[in-house]
């Protein structure tokens, strides 16, 4: 076994003669298995509600995404349609067709988005599982709402006698011209809500959603213009892959965004909350591994004599400060084992029992990701072996000659 490693060990295990040396000792060793186990757990607390966060936008955003490269809307042939039928590695596709709207039932209004939606649109993406109340209806004028928008109007279920109406103004250029102003600038479209999502606050006020044809004909486009195509790729395919073949089929008309790119702000704010809270985290971690700084600096003073004797029977100034550069190791280390080991059984017991609730329904969400215990115990070691070899260099020739 290592000299050093040896008396390190030897000294970790043994209790010093002066009861105020023994305190610190405990102290220091308490304060890391709490800084520890406190960065693991709000790391998965934060990695929980990313988590949490993105599965709101994932009912909505599909794997993959065709935008339009320049303005709103770009056609798609039937020869391009049955070439991505073709496409290896993707299960299915939906067109679409959205325009911001005024939507008004009896003397209420609101602005939001009229989605059209071809039928493949629920299986391609988690929509289906976001229905809060009614059915997707079958019936050409039916649509569906988000609860936003339904209580802000008041608009009834299957209200066939008076539906809501979605107002966009004509498409067109120039002035109007006196034969213009007789007639309506927009075109109307009455939509019979057969049924209402829930999701998030936001897209909760967003989107009405309709039959794709009914929207084409409201917004005066054929039935090759669209605003966006939705993919779904099979499990185990390669998104580059079929993204590339998906590209060389529909050309430089469209951009190709995967689920992330589709939400970069949102996922450029969860990430850079992360890392604020790990920096801030690490932050106190810093200023508490300072008390293994005093700690071992306690402990050299204390065993003064014992290096004394060890420097005397052959052991070199390096070997003794290897002594003490292990020892404040070992305790940093163990000290950063048991705090992730008591954060994974708090993490552990919230995950099989949802003892802290958001709300009476809802607990709070955290995810256990080996990824962050990875994390803390690198932060933990990388600042124990600073703070370790910055006490243990107090050893000297002047401090053994004493």
């Amino acid at each position: 076994m290592n000299f050093s490693f040896y008396i390190a060990k030897r000294y970790l295990r043994s209790k010093s003669s002066q009861n105020a040396v023994n305190i610190i000792n405990f102290i220091t060793f308490l304060v890391i298995v709490i800084g520890s186990a406190a960065l693991f757990v709000v790391l998965s607390a934060f990695a929980g509600l990313k988590t949490f966060s993105l599965s709101f936008t994932n009912t909505f955003d599909p794997d993959l995404k065709a935008f339009p490269t320049t303005g709103k809307y770009f056609s798609i042939s039937k020869s391009e349609e049955d070439a991505l039928q073709n496409v290896e590695g993707l299960a299915n596709y939906s067109k679409e067709l959205e325009e911001r709207a005024y939507m008004t039932f009896r003397e209420k209004s609101c602005i939001a988005y009229i989605k059209g939606v071809d039928n493949n649109y629920r299986s391609v993406t988690g929509v289906d599982s976001t229905l809060y109340f009614g059915n997707w209806g079958v019936m050409e004028y039916n649509g569906v709402a988000g609860i936003g928008i339904y209580n802000q109007l008041g608009v009834p279920i299957d209200n066939y006698q008076s539906p809501m109406t979605v107002l966009v103004p004509k498409p067109g250029e120039g002035s109007f011209s006196q034969q213009s102003l007789n007639s309506k600038p927009y075109n109307e479209l009455p939509i019979v809500l057969s049924g209402v999502y829930a999701v998030e606050e936001n897209l909760d006020k967003k989107y009405v959603i309709a039959q794709l044809p009914l929207v084409q004909a409201l917004l005066e486009k054929d039935s090759t213009q669209i605003s966006g195509i939705n993919f779904k790729l099979k499990e185990q395919s390669s998104l580059d892959e079929v993204k590339n073949k998906i590209g060389s089929i529909l050309g430089d008309k469209v951009l190709l965004l995967n689920r992330q790119e589709q939400n970069g702000t949102l996922y450029r704010m969860l990430n850079t909350e992360n890392l604020a809270t790990y920096l801030i985290f690490t932050l106190v971690l810093i200023i508490a591994l300072f008390n293994v700084v005093g700690a071992i600096i306690m402990m050299i003073l204390d065993k003064q004599q014992n290096s004394k004797t060890l420097f005397s029977l052959g052991a070199t100034i390096k070997e003794l400060r290897a002594i003490y550069f292990t020892q404040g190791l070992l305790v940093t280390t163990l000290g950063g084992l048991i705090g992730v080991l008591i954060g994974s059984l708090l993490i552990g017991s919230q995950l099989a029992f949802g003892w802290l609730k958001i709300t009476p329904s809802l607990a709070y969400p955290v995810e256990y990701n080996v990824m962050n215990l990875v994390i803390v115990l690198a932060t933990i070691v990388v600042l124990g072996f600073v703070s370790s070899k910055i006490a243990s260099s107090r050893i000297n020739q002047r401090l053994i000659s004493a």
